[in-house]
């Protein structure tokens, strides 16, 4: 849809010359929260850039991956401004697909983004994206329920205290489920909490061979603890929930515990949208056999492919919602617990965040600990902690996605479900030379 918005300038003939005279971009997001309140201040955007009009384009996660890959791939040209993440930025910049962000105002202050999502965003030290939130993932618990129940949280809950936890939390006929988790298919839904399951269970997606480890051991534990745990204690029709369906979930109250992003904190936080402000409690992502990869690094970035005819006016926008004024924007007009979260430093040193939202210090640790050049505990060949930071990655993490989500729902059994990922996997490895 297009969104045209009347802007108080004096005399109709000016506005009109400038409406008609406006260059407009296509921004495809994602529809989280903290996109949808981008799209929101369109107004404050276009009042201070007469000249440029957005056209959004919002979509559901899975959709606007594959509509963001087949339009990159192709050079489709259909978008001028992308929201993509820390798997694809590297990946799609060495293909020459992104324009380099090279040349920054100076009151952008590049040196104030977090280096591990800068980092993240860049090739060979240029940045090809600009971070618009970023985060880690973390537990949410209704302390309420834990204080009625007699139990403590400690410093670094384990997944089988979670799983204790929930068998006495559960109480479906009152609408309340002992734990909600990702369930819908998709290597960012379900895969990216899957995937860190299966690091702190001591397991991998791949040996130093680039062997695949679908079938080990680790894996069917991992998958085999998580299909059980839900089944047992989550909410009916996991397998549909992904992130946003989880949060409206646990923002009702109908959770009692929520592994899942940082990000969502703030939401939560916020009394006017969250039943469970007044009794949410947090805690890290919980481990198994070992704390590596137990929580993920990731960022939601704004990238302008190579394909726009509007690549300046593109560079305009994304340097504007990215910035610290967009910051202080959204803390001035939707409340600092709305204000992008893990991309500046500045952010955390605010002391209106500070004040609003106090996990700011607890979620900045996690994003800095989290590393993805070690992640397993045995060693591994790639970069990434809830994802393979390999261009196949996108499709493997699809398929074997879909395949965990048929365990969940008692279409296979675990084991059924990994052999047939593991032979997936084993056959798009070596199509791709990566495998004899």
């Amino acid at each position: 849809m297009r969104l045209r918005h009347t802007l108080p300038v004096a005399g109709a003939m000016t506005f009109a010359s400038l409406s008609a005279n406006a260059e407009t971009i296509t921004v495809a997001t994602v529809n989280n929260n903290d996109m949808v309140i981008m799209q929101s201040l369109t107004d404050a955007f276009e009042k201070a850039h007469p000249d440029i009009t957005l056209d959004w384009v919002v979509l559901e996660e899975n959709v606007l991956r594959q509509r963001m890959t087949t339009d990159i791939a192709t050079q489709g040209g259909q978008f001028d401004v992308m929201t993509i993440g820390t798997y694809e930025v590297p990946i799609w910049a060495e293909r020459e697909w992104l324009v380099p962000l090279e040349d920054l105002p100076e009151e952008y202050q590049v040196d104030d983004l977090l280096s591990s999502v800068r980092d993240g965003l860049s090739q060979n030290g240029a940045l090809y994206a600009l971070p618009f939130y970023g985060e880690s993932s973390m537990m949410y618990y209704r302390q309420d329920l834990f204080d009625e129940a007699g139990i403590e949280m400690p410093e670094q809950p384990t997944w089988e205290q979670v799983r204790d936890w929930a068998s006495q939390l559960h109480k479906p006929g009152e609408e309340t489920y002992g734990i909600c988790l990702r369930g819908k298919p998709g290597w960012g839904e379900n895969m990216a909490l899957v995937s860190t399951m299966v690091n702190t269970f001591g397991g991998r997606w791949f040996d130093e061979e680039w062997d695949p480890q679908l079938d080990s051991e680790a894996w069917q534990e991992t998958v085999s603890f998580y299909v059980d745990l839900l089944d047992e204690y989550g909410p009916p029709g996991a397998s549909s929930n992904g992130f946003n369906e989880n949060l409206a979930l646990f923002s009702r109250g109908n959770c009692a515990m929520w592994v899942d992003a940082t990000s969502a904190a703030g939401k939560l936080y916020g009394a006017d949208e969250s039943k469970v402000a007044d009794t949410l409690g947090f805690a890290p992502a919980p481990i198994a056999e070992t704390p590596k990869g137990s929580h993920w690094l990731w960022s939601w970035a704004l990238a302008i492919p190579t394909s726009s005819d509007s690549k300046e006016a593109a560079k305009e926008f994304i340097t504007w919602a990215t910035s610290q004024e967009y910051i202080e924007l959204v803390g001035e007009q939707k409340g600092w617990t709305s204000v992008p979260p893990g991309t500046r430093e500045s952010t955390y040193a605010n002391e209106n965040y500070q004040q609003a939202a106090p996990f700011a210090g607890f979620v900045l640790e996690a994003m800095k600990s989290a590393d993805p050049t070690d992640s397993t505990l045995e060693p591994s060949p790639y970069n990434g902690v809830q994802f393979v930071g390999i261009p196949e990655f996108q499709s493997i993490g699809t398929q074997v996605g879909q395949m965990v989500a048929a365990a969940l729902t008692g279409e296979r059994s675990v084991e059924q479900a990994l052999q047939a990922a593991q032979r997936s996997t084993e056959r798009t490895m070596q199509r791709a030379g990566y495998m004899d």
